[in-house]
């Protein structure tokens, strides 16, 4: 008798029977398996998968009718990984790569479940962390990413995952073509900031992996405020290393700011280091100078702009899910607006 979960109570993006049997040569899972999709995240799909005997391990797909496909490439994200976890970088350990499309609807690939906290939002900071706890998360998060970007490329075997030089430039041309070509509302600010950034392009130091998407609510956490896993690697690349600075400071936000890029940001709970302190210690743990950082600003502003514009679409034409929150669709706007208006603050201050 199968012991295969029925494909008809697995959630939407999950051929239960066929992902079951490839669990069990690829992860030795015993069956029945059940499925769980992680609510939170607004672009590749989250598995949580529950084995027999209480095993426990996660899976990553594109979203299920994807509209920006060089932005979920899963074996990009399990590449990434598999190189990093050998050399003790925190990440999830992969168990492997499925590129078949036919078997589950699109590649996906299965990594082992961490456990610990992912702080999402303000009421998760305090409830989970006093606040001695906090400063501890956020020298962890500064360092964590020091490291990532010390790790020699060639070394791990990273060398040809993207092209080294003209990072930032590369990424203000795919990001516009992208909003752009989303079934989305005309933003002449967006070209704007675009156009002003691209005339004034630093020049790159020396490159290294770039994260892509680093911010609190990507990573795992212990109780003892260290980073245990760092997650979502769909947008790894090689490049300029500041754009992961850029990005995390304005993921940050501080208590009682108003426009935040995340609602309820877990980092704006007392605590937690200011944005100044974060700039301060990453320049400290990298030996990296800092000095153009307002250029970095307003292309991080300018490109989660850009970024929750796509997502914005893909939840209204239901890419998502069909338990997509509508409701979340406003927030994007707001957010986007928000975004904006801090982009062209930095880049005012570009010369």
């Amino acid at each position: 008798m199968s012991h295969a979960a029925s494909p008809a109570v697995a959630p939407e993006g999950i051929n239960a029977a066929a992902v079951t049997a490839w669990l069990a040569e690829h992860a030795a899972a015993r069956p029945p398996l059940a499925f769980s999709l992680v609510e939170a995240g607004h672009s590749n799909m989250t598995f949580v998968v529950t084995g027999a005997c209480g095993q426990r391990w996660v899976l990553r797909r594109p979203p299920l009718h994807d509209v920006l496909a060089t932005a979920h490439d899963m074996g990009r994200e399990h590449r990434a990984i598999a190189a990093l976890h050998p050399v003790g970088f925190p990440v999830p350990r992969p168990l492997g790569l499925c590129s078949d499309p036919d078997l589950n609807g699109a590649p996906f690939y299965v990594m082992d479940y961490v456990d610990g906290l992912v702080l999402r939002d303000a009421e998760q900071a305090r409830g989970a962390l006093d606040v001695p706890t906090r400063r501890r998360l956020s020298r962890s998060l500064v360092e964590v990413l020091a490291r990532l970007h010390a790790i020699d490329i060639d070394a791990v075997g990273l060398g040809d995952l993207g092209r080294r030089e003209g990072y930032v430039a590369r990424q203000l041309r795919r990001w516009l073509q992208q909003v752009e070509a989303a079934p989305a509302p005309e933003r002449p600010d967006i070209r704007a900031v675009h156009d002003h950034l691209a005339a004034r392009i630093p020049e790159q130091g020396t490159a290294g992996i770039v994260h892509g998407d680093y911010r609190l609510d990507n990573c795992i956490v212990g109780h003892d405020g260290s980073v245990r896993a760092v997650l979502d690697w769909e947008l790894c690349t090689l490049g300029d290393v500041l754009a992961d600075v850029a990005m995390l400071l304005i993921y940050w936000s501080e208590p009682g700011e108003g426009a935040q890029a995340l609602d309820n940001a877990p980092t704006a709970v007392a605590g937690f280091w200011s944005r100044a302190e974060v700039l301060e210690a990453y320049e400290d743990a990298s030996g990296r100078p800092v000095a153009s950082i307002d250029f970095y600003l307003a292309w991080a502003a300018w490109r989660l702009a850009c970024i929750f514009v796509g997502v914005q679409a893909r939840y209204i034409a239901g890419a998502m899910g069909a338990k997509a929150p509508a409701e979340g669709i406003e927030s994007f706007a707001r957010r986007i607006d928000g975004l904006m208006e801090r982009a062209a603050h930095h880049a005012a201050r570009v010369p």
